[in-house]
């Protein structure tokens, strides 16, 4: 029973039989299995793979129906280091946590919400899915989680998501049959995750698994809410108790019109459990799909669409100030001539900036996606990302994110790393001893923009974000 504990193991045997506890086992005493994400907004499959091999000397392999997955074939520390993970050309992720988002089927003209979204890797493969365009929202209800979130949105450069820092089950109060579609990857027990966290082994019951699943019937109560007549909800979890997953999904389809949609999972799956104790369990759920942490050689899930088929009666309404704040598009008065000064000084056309929407708040400038859209902008955290922040004397200086996301249109003011010790200083905000004129600059290194510097007398004053800066970056 050796990193399960007498409860887990005595619960897998109970419904998978004796010999999945002894896989169970097998599967915690192997060295985990590495995957990697690749941030189809900005890379390739084949480029990366590529990378690996020919830096590293490191191998991979492609998933089959992951187009975006590949698997580590010796897991190696150096990947995280690399410069291509923190400039966010892939996110390291479980294989089975790269299933939600692709059972979500996210398209560019959607409204969607994903419930409870830190640390964001589901967010940003959603975001990924929808070529950085409609309107993604984000939501989470711990604050220093949220930090995490906006770090992992930036890194990855999503420009269409919006942050949100509530309770998931009072979200309602404020969206009213809104989204078209709705991720909710639930907080859970994480039985299908103890080789990640060991400690599930040693304090996980049954008792605990019933009052998570009261939390997780209140966040699928409040998502049918939001989501529209005919939407759809992904509803995941990373554990592999009835109580959290088919008996919460049991009891939903029982009070709310609701049905299970059928669904195809690129990896092995089984189908959910419709025979437990003495519960009596919606013959739906045969349609939900359990992946088994042994069989898929990565995090154990639970994953089921539904699809809503009727109204509900809305939550009552929260009283909110909206406050003053308002998106804006590149004609207005308020940002064409910050528009237009990075245009001279980077060479943007003026038709790239027609693609998003701007929003000043306090001495920075966010844009986001030109359909992005929501009518109660004073409750988000965030909206979009940074375009730039204004000094003392109000003189805009452009920002990292802005520059990889507008890589491809940038052509003037570019510097080009020219040595690894230049590399250091840069990523280490420090300052590369140049002549230079007093201006703005990108800092290209290899075929893609790092980010933005301020050049001058002293030379090129790195701008890379402190959120970043890294001593432990391995330059090979």
């Amino acid at each position: 029973m050796e990193g399960l504990g007498t409860n887990v193991c005595n619960y897998i045997e109970y419904l998978f039989g004796n010999e999945a506890v002894k896989s169970y086992i097998d599967f915690l005493n192997r060295e985990p299995v590495q995957y990697i994400r690749i941030n189809t907004l900005k890379t390739t499959r084949e480029r990366i793979s590529s990378f690996f091999r020919s830096n590293f000397g490191i191998e991979t392999e492609n998933i089959p129906g992951m187009p975006a997955a590949l698997k580590v074939m010796v897991k190696s520390d150096i990947i995280s280091k690399s410069l291509e993970h923190v400039s966010g050309e892939f996110y390291i992720q479980g294989l089975s946590s790269m299933i939600p988002p692709l059972i979500l089927s996210p398209n560019e003209d959607d409204i969607i919400l994903d419930l409870c979204a830190s640390p964001g890797s589901k967010t940003t493969g959603i975001g990924e899915l929808m070529n950085n365009k409609g309107t993604l929202l984000a939501n989470e209800i711990q604050m220093d989680r949220v930090r995490t979130l906006i770090f992992n949105v930036d890194r990855m450069n999503l420009v269409n998501t919006g942050i949100l820092h509530f309770k998931g089950e009072l979200l309602s109060k404020i969206y009213n049959n809104y989204f078209d579609k709705l991720l909710v990857d639930a907080p859970c027990s994480g039985l299908g995750i103890i080789q990640k966290r060991g400690e599930v082994g040693s304090w996980w019951n049954l008792d605990k698994c019933l009052n998570l699943g009261e939390l997780q019937f209140k966040l699928l109560m409040s998502a049918l809410k939001m989501v529209k007549e005919g939407g759809e909800i992904v509803y995941s979890t990373c554990t592999m108790s009835v109580e959290e997953n088919e008996m919460v999904i049991s009891k939903i389809l029982s009070k709310f019109p609701v049905e299970v949609v059928d669904i195809e999972l690129p990896v092995k799956s089984h189908p959910g459990i419709t025979k437990y104790k003495e519960e009596t369990i919606n013959p739906q759920l045969e349609k939900a799909r359990r992946i088994l942490p042994w069989e898929a050689d990565s995090d154990g899930f639970f994953i089921v669409k539904l699809k809503k088929t009727g109204t509900m009666d809305p939550s009552v309404p929260f009283n909110f100030k909206q406050g003053d704040l308002k998106l804006v598009n590149h004609r207005s008065k308020e940002v064409r001539d910050i528009l237009k000064f990075l245009s001279d000084t980077f060479g943007i056309k003026e038709e790239v900036f027609s693609r998003y929407k701007y929003l000043k708040r306090s001495n920075d400038i966010f844009f986001v996606s030109e359909d992005w859209h929501d009518d109660n902008l004073s409750i988000f955290e965030r909206i979009g990302t940074r375009l730039g922040k204004f000094d003392k004397r109000d003189e805009l200086t452009f920002h990292t994110q802005a520059a990889q996301i507008l890589h491809k249109e940038i052509t003037n003011n570019i510097y080009e790393i020219k040595s690894d010790d230049e590399l250091k200083k840069y990523i280490n905000g420090g300052i590369i001893k140049k002549e230079v004129p007093l201006q703005q600059y990108v800092i290209k290194y290899r075929d893609y923009i790092l980010g933005t510097a301020v050049g001058g007398s002293e030379g090129i004053k790195s701008r890379f974000p402190r959120s970043k800066r890294t001593q432990g970056i391995y330059l090979q």
